[in-house]
């Protein structure tokens, strides 16, 4: 009472083997999902989330990357458009005459002929030299290069990394100098007739006046003592300035204004 009748054919140990089939099986299943393992499972996500990770920084570095291309492409825009700007705003300029004249200040009442535009001056002329406010007698030769000026205890020196000299030239009417100083603008190589190697001068820039034209123009500085005149006046100013007038001379009269305060002084 209270047995269950087996099926007939079927035996004891082949229930027990049949119960124990089920109990694994439902054992497994605890540890699976679809079949993949749990511990398979955590490291796959594991993995996924790495992987979002690197796609994120990917994603990040992409940006900057192309970020700093759009920046170089607008840089390289602007180097051309300014380029460009400065080719058309900015033509390029003709080249500075050796030697242009100065315009006549207002209050100058100096006089000097003109024959086209130019200067017409004698073999010997008054000239003005600004800087030290001097008066000299100069010679007009046609056959020297560069003018020249009396300048004595000639001395180079450096300022500021350029090449300058210190040079004294005569108080007319007296034996006083007046120290200058100025800014080599070159050296030439001058050959005298009495010498036989040849003398290097430097050469500076000085102003001047003739009659009512001012100029600068570049000056060698030599030594004249011994020489008729304090100034030489060479074809660096002549040209494309003045025209000589070889049968006169003081063909040019300095301002009145410059010519009274030479004599008060």
């Amino acid at each position: 009472m209270g047995l269950t009748r087996l099926p007939a054919g079927s035996s004891l140990s082949s229930m027990l083997l049949a119960s124990g089939m089920l109990f694994l099986l439902a054992g497994c299943s605890t540890d699976r999902y679809f079949m993949v393992q749990k511990q398979d499972l955590s490291e796959l996500t594991t993995s996924v989330q790495a992987q979002r990770a690197t796609l994120v920084t990917m994603e990040g570095n992409e940006t900057v990357r192309h970020n700093q291309v759009l920046e170089q492409h607008r840089d390289s825009t602007r180097t051309i458009l300014n380029a460009i700007k400065t080719q058309v705003e900015k033509p390029t300029c003709p080249a500075i005459p050796t030697q242009s004249a100065c315009a006549a200040s207002q209050s100058s009442k100096g006089r000097a002929d003109r024959l086209k535009g130019k200067v017409i001056v004698g073999e010997v002329e008054k000239i003005y030299l600004a800087e030290p406010e001097q008066i000299y007698t100069a010679r007009i030769d046609s056959g020297a290069e560069t003018s020249s000026i009396d300048a004595r205890n000639i001395t180079r020196f450096e300022r500021d990394g350029s090449n300058w000299v210190r040079f004294g030239v005569p108080v007319t009417g007296t034996d006083k100098l007046i120290t200058l100083e100025k800014e080599i603008s070159r050296r030439v190589k001058v050959i005298q007739a009495s010498a036989n190697e040849p003398e290097r001068r430097v050469v500076v820039e000085l102003q001047f006046a003739i009659g009512d034209h001012e100029q600068v123009a570049e000056f060698t500085l030599t030594d004249r003592t011994n020489l008729s005149y304090e100034v030489l006046i060479g074809r660096n100013v002549l040209r494309d300035v003045m025209l000589i007038d070889v049968g006169k001379e003081f063909a040019t009269e300095l301002p009145e204004t410059l010519v009274n305060s030479r004599k008060d002084s």
